[in-house]
C-alpha cells in the first residue's frame, strides 16, 4: 500500500522553519523508508500547489518519459544533485531541466552501482525588482511556460534512466551568464527546434549558472522595448556574464535610418555599457549564418553587415567577440550541401535540430577559449579541442530527442525557402511512440517536463528506441 506524502512545507518545517520558505530540498523515490531529513516521493505523488512537489498530472511512472516539479519560494540558481541507479538493472541517463535544457548527457550504471551528479539550474519570474514585468508573446504563457513559472523541473530521459534521490538547495553565491538573444539560442519548448542556448549548460562545472533570456522573434530593439533587458539588469551582478546574440530579425527592421552599422551598432553598445555598469562582463556573439550554399558548396551570406557590425561593435568597445558567424560556416561547408540540412529543423533553414544546436554550443564554448576568458574555469573536464571544420559524425549524436508534438515555427526569422534533400535528420518517432504511451496533456502540448521513474523499473521493451 502507498503511503501518503505530507505537504512539503510539513515535511520540511523542522530544517526551514513555519514562517521562512524552504530553499533546500530533499527527495527519496521509491516504497523504501527515506533516510532521515528526505521526503518520499511515491509513483502516486501527483504535483500540486499545496504539496509543493510531484509528478505532473496526466504522467505515469509505468509509462516513461514524465515529470517531475518542485516549487521553489523565488527565482535565482540552484544546485541540484541526483543520485543515478538502479539496484536490479543497468541504467543509462540523461538529464534536462526546465525547458528542455540538457544538463548531463549521458551516466551509464551497472546492476546495484549509484552515481551522483550535480549541476545549476536557474529559475526566474516575469517581475521586475524594480517593478513592472517582461511582456511575454502569448507562447510564453503557454508551451514555454516553464521557463517563466516557480517551479523547477528535471527531466530523466534516455533508454533506462533510475533516479534514486534528488536534492536542491539555493545557490545565491555562484556567477551567472545570461543570453540575450533571439530564437537560435533560446530555450525551445519543441522538437524538431532547439539551440545553443539549451545545449551550452552541459559543458559547465557546477559553479556556474547559465540563465537563458532569449526569446523568438526577438531584435535589439525589442529585447528592450519587451523589458527583458530590464530584467537581466535587475538581476544581473558583478562577475556575471551578458551574452549578446541579435540580427537575424534586426536586419528585417525598418526606417529612416535604420541600418547595421547605426542603430543595430548603437544598440549593442548599449547592451554593452548596461551590463559594465553592473559589473558583468559583456560577450558579443555575431549571428550563425543560414543554410544558403552557392553552386560551388559555399555557404553565401545572407545576414548583410549585421555580422561585421557586431565585430566593429566588439573592437571599438573593447568587448570579446565569438565569432559564431564565420564558424557555423565551416561547420555547414564541412558537412556540404547533402548533409547540412540534418543540422537544421527539418526542412527549416534557420532554426536549428537538436544535433546542430549540440555543434553550435561547441562552437560558443571554443570562442569562449579563443578568447581567454576566465570563464574557461569553468568548462567540464571533459571539453576538448573543438573545430568547425571537422563537426562530430551525425551518427555519433545520441542525445534522446523529446516526443515529436505540434511544434509551431517559432517567431521572427523566416530564412530563405528551404530545399534541402530528402531525408531529413529525426528521429524515428514511429518506433518511439510504439514503445512509449504519452498521456493526453502531452499530446496536446500541456507539458512540464520530463523524467524517467528509476527505482520503479521499466519493462526493457519499453526502454528500446
Amino acid at each position: 500500500m502507498m503511503r501518503s506524502v505530507a505537504p512539503l512545507w510539513f515535511a520540511l518545517a523542522a530544517v526551514a522553519g513555519a514562517q521562512t520558505p524552504a530553499t533546500t530540498f530533499k527527495f527519496d523515490f521509491g516504497s523504501e523508508k527515506p533516510a532521515p531529513g528526505y521526503t518520499q516521493v511515491l509513483a502516486a505523488t501527483v504535483y500540486t500547489d499545496e504539496l509543493g512537489y510531484g509528478f505532473e498530472p496526466g504522467s505515469s511512472v509505468t509509462a516513461p518519459p514524465f515529470y517531475f516539479s518542485v516549487k521553489v519560494p523565488e527565482e535565482g540558481n540552484y544546485k541540484v544533485t541526483v543520485t543515478l541507479g538502479d539496484r536490479q538493472a543497468e541504467s543509462i541517463t540523461t538529464i534536462k531541466a526546465e525547458l528542455r535544457r540538457l544538463m548531463v548527457e549521458k551516466v551509464r550504471t551497472a546492476p546495484g552501482e549509484f552515481e551522483t551528479r550535480t549541476f545549476i539550474v536557474n529559475v526566474r519570474t516575469p517581475r521586475i525588482s524594480t517593478g513592472g514585468e517582461v511582456r511575454l508573446k502569448d507562447r510564453e504563457k503557454t508551451t514555454e511556460a516553464r521557463a517563466w513559472d516557480d517551479k523547477l523541473t528535471l527531466e530523466f530521459t534516455n533508454q533506462h534512466p533510475a533516479v534514486s534521490r534528488v536534492e536542491i538547495e539555493k545557490a545565491d553565491d555562484i556567477p551567472t551568464i545570461y543570453i540575450a538573444g533571439d530564437s537560435t539560442s533560446t530555450d525551445q519548448p519543441r522538437e524538431p527546434f532547439n539551440s545553443w542556448g539549451q545545449m551550452l549548460t552541459r559543458f559547465f562545472k557546477p559553479d556556474i549558472a547559465v540563465a537563458n533570456h532569449g526569446e523568438s522573434g526577438e531584435s535589439l530593439r525589442g529585447f528592450i522595448g519587451e523589458r527583458r533587458l530590464d530584467k537581466v539588469m535587475s538581476v544581473i551582478k558583478p562577475g556575471d556574464y551578458l551574452f549578446i546574440q541579435m540580427g537575424h530579425n534586426d536586419q528585417k527592421e525598418k526606417g529612416e535610418g535604420v541600418g547595421a552599422f547605426t542603430t543595430y551598432k548603437t544598440d549593442l553598445k548599449r547592451f554593452i555599457a548596461d551590463a559594465r555598469q553592473h559589473g558583468a562582463t559583456p560577450v558579443l556573439v555575431t549571428p550563425m549564418n543560414r543554410l544558403t550554399f552557392d553552386a560551388d558548396g559555399k555557404i553565401t551570406n545572407s545576414l548583410g553587415d549585421y555580422p561585421e557590425a557586431v565585430r566593429q561593435a566588439g573592437k571599438e568597445e573593447n568587448a570579446a567577440v565569438i565569432d559564431l558567424n564565420a564558424m557555423s560556416k565551416l561547420f555547414y561547408e564541412a558537412l556540404g550541401p547533402q548533409e547540412a540540412h540534418k543540422a537544421f529543423a527539418g526542412n527549416d533553414t534557420t532554426h536549428h535540430s537538436d544535433y546542430g544546436s549540440y555543434e553550435l554550443a561547441k562552437c560558443i564554448i571554443e570562442g569562449i577559449k579563443q578568447a581567454k576568458l576566465p570563464l574557461v574555469k569553468f568548462l567540464t573536464d571533459d571539453v576538448v579541442p573543438f573545430d568547425p571544420a571537422h563537426p562530430d559524425p551525425i551518427a555519433s549524436f545520441d542525445v534522446p530527442a523529446e516526443p515529436m508534438g505540434n511544434a509551431p515555427r517559432p517567431y521572427g526569422d523566416t530564412g530563405p525557402t528551404p530545399t534541402p534533400p530528402k531525408g531529413p535528420f529525426e528521429p524515428n518517432w514511429e518506433s518511439i511512440q510504439a514503445h512509449y504511451q504519452f498521456p493526453q496533456w502531452f499530446r496536446d502540448g500541456k507539458f512540464g517536463i520530463f523524467l524517467h521513474w528509476g527505482l520503479y523499473a521499466v519493462p526493457a521493451h519499453q526502454s528500446e528506441w
